[in-house]
């Protein structure tokens, strides 16, 4: 039997299921085998030190059947960090568009992230901000060519149930919902 009141016990409850914990969490919680570590954290003894994770911006990109690559730039290994700025054409902010052509000679000495970056993001969706859903998310440091001979730069976006990736050409419009992913 429990030393906890059943108020203490419906308080932990409640700060648990604000969390956003499932029932099967909780489950797993209780099957943990290192509670007292948790109670370390929270009597200041511990901290919890979250995985780095790290892009090889190097190496070759993913090349999409069909496709060629037109050009790929190099970003070494870079660090995830949730806060990734974007960047948007003057006439994007203003609630226009950019043609893609003028936009990749605009974003030329920006630091933009490559499509490694939008592949390691796809194997780990649980990464990428919730912001960015609704949004086009442009890598722009790798461009393609199309099996019909154009340009085009792949994206990641919410399909309303998980994330993936597609591909906008540079001869169309990008508007304010299009920014381009910039290394921090």
């Amino acid at each position: 039997m429990s030393t906890f009141t059943i108020g203490a016990m419906n308080q932990l409850g409640d700060a648990l299921e604000n969390a956003g914990f499932s029932a099967e969490e909780v489950t797993k919680l209780k099957q943990f085998n290192n509670l007292k570590g948790i109670r370390d954290i929270l009597n200041g003894r511990a901290e919890i030190k979250y995985p780095e994770h790290l892009i090889d911006c190097d190496s070759a990109p993913f090349v999409p059947e069909g496709f060629t690559l037109v050009s790929h730039k190099k970003g070494g290994m870079w660090k995830w960090n949730p806060s990734v700025p974007f960047y948007l054409s003057k006439k994007q902010k203003k609630g226009g568009y950019s043609v893609g052509t003028d936009l990749q000679k605009e974003l030329e000495g920006q630091p933009v992230l490559n499509a490694n970056v939008l592949d390691y993001l796809l194997a780990h969706p649980e990464l990428i901000p919730e912001s960015w859903k609704g949004k086009a998310i442009f890598f722009w440091g790798t461009i393609y060519r199309d099996s019909s001979g154009s340009l085009c730069v792949r994206y990641l976006r919410w399909s309303g149930s998980e994330w993936g990736w597609i591909y906008y050409y540079l001869g169309l419009d990008f508007y304010g919902n299009d920014p381009a992913a910039l290394a921090s």
